[in-house]
Order: C-alpha cells, then structure tokens, then sequence
C-alpha cells in the first residue's frame, strides 16, 4: 500500500526543486540582484524558506538522525548564525555579484546552512535558546541596516548610494516588525488573553 504522507511530501519535494530551479535561472537571478533591497530582502529570505520546507519534508526520524549526526542542537543554530551573518556583509554581495562560484556558495549555503539546520535544531532548543536566537538576528538586521543608512559612501560596490539607503531603512523597519511579531507570538504562547480557551480569566492558563 502506498503511504499517502510520503507521497504527498514526494509532491512538494518536486514543487520545491522547481521553485529553487527557477531562482536559479538568469532572468530571475537578474531582476532578484537589481538592487540591494531584492537582493537582501527578498532572494535571500526565499534560499533559507527554501531549507526550511525541504527540512521540514523529510521524515521526522530522519532528521533527528541528521541531528545527532551534526553533535546536536547547538552546532547547528552556531553554523546557522555565521552562515546567514557572512551573507548579510556588503563584500559577500559583492561577490555574489562578481564571481559565479560564490553566487553557487549562496544558492547551496542559504539552504543548507541556515534553513535546514534552523529547524533541526529549533524542536530541541528551548525558549531562551529561541529567544537567542531571535534577538540575535533581529539586533543583526537592525545594527546593519542603520550601518547602510549612515555609512557616507557606498559599502557594496555593485550598488548605488541611495540603494544602500532604501536596503537600510527596509532591514531597519522589518527588524522593528519581527521584534512586534516574535513579542506578540509570545504572549500568545504564553496564555495571555482572556479568550484564550483554559484560561481562568486571571492570565494563567489551567492545566
């Protein structure tokens, strides 16, 4: 008998593979790397979603056994933190830009070494390992962007000035929105509300 979970995530795995092809095309390529912000913001955010999904496809027991194979948790949220940092600095842009095996480090890095290791990792780790990683990120995006604002001259030669600028202030207000959104998935985790079902109305939630 056919297991309709495998094939299913069979399904999604092509649609996957598919959608990462057509990234990779030139014409796609082209327009995502036109400017800075669609580079940052956009075609990079797709690669790690890319890995989080294709992750997230793989049976669950497969992945703890990539986990245990990778020493853990902790390797796998370290090597996702420098991965997706390199690419957030203006000479790996630039170098995506100028060399074509660095735009293929890109497309097999993002993926690899930051989508797929994040969900590895994130059922083990707990909620102040979360939050590591949350305000890591968000302070990141925040501190670079501002960077990207105030910095006199250009710190990627593959884009203009005001390119930098309008990248800056994208990463300076989505860092604001993900901090409002990740404090708001907290509360709401953690039983604040009065309709929130089990809740006895005095902002503890009942067994």
């Amino acid at each position: 008998m056919s297991n309709p979970a495998l094939s299913r995530n069979v399904k999604y795995g092509l649609g996957l593979g598919i959608l990462y092809l057509l990234l990779g095309t030139p014409m796609a390529r082209d327009w995502l790397e036109a400017t800075m912000s669609r580079h940052m913001l956009v075609q990079m955010p797709l690669l790690v979603i890319l890995g989080i999904i294709a992750c997230r496809l793989l049976p669950v027991h497969w992945q703890n056994a990539v986990l245990a194979g990778a020493g853990g948790s902790v390797p796998c949220v370290v090597v996702a933190l420098f991965a997706s940092s390199y690419w957030m600095l203006p000479r790996a842009l630039d170098a995506a830009l100028t060399n074509p095996l660095a735009e293929v480090g890109k497309f097999l890095s993002l993926p690899l070494l930051v989508g797929f290791p994040l969900v590895l990792a994130w059922r083990r780790l707990t909620l102040i390992g979360r939050g590591f990683v949350w305000t890591n990120f968000i302070s990141m995006l925040a501190v670079l962007g501002w960077l990207y604002i105030v910095a006199p001259v250009r710190v990627c030669n593959s884009y203009l000035v005001n390119d930098q600028e309008h990248a800056g202030w994208y990463m300076v207000i989505g860092s604001i929105l993900l901090f409002v959104w990740w404090l708001a998935t907290l509360f709401i985790g953690s039983g604040v509300g009065p309709n929130k079902p089990g809740d006895n109305g005095s902002g503890t939630t009942l067994a």
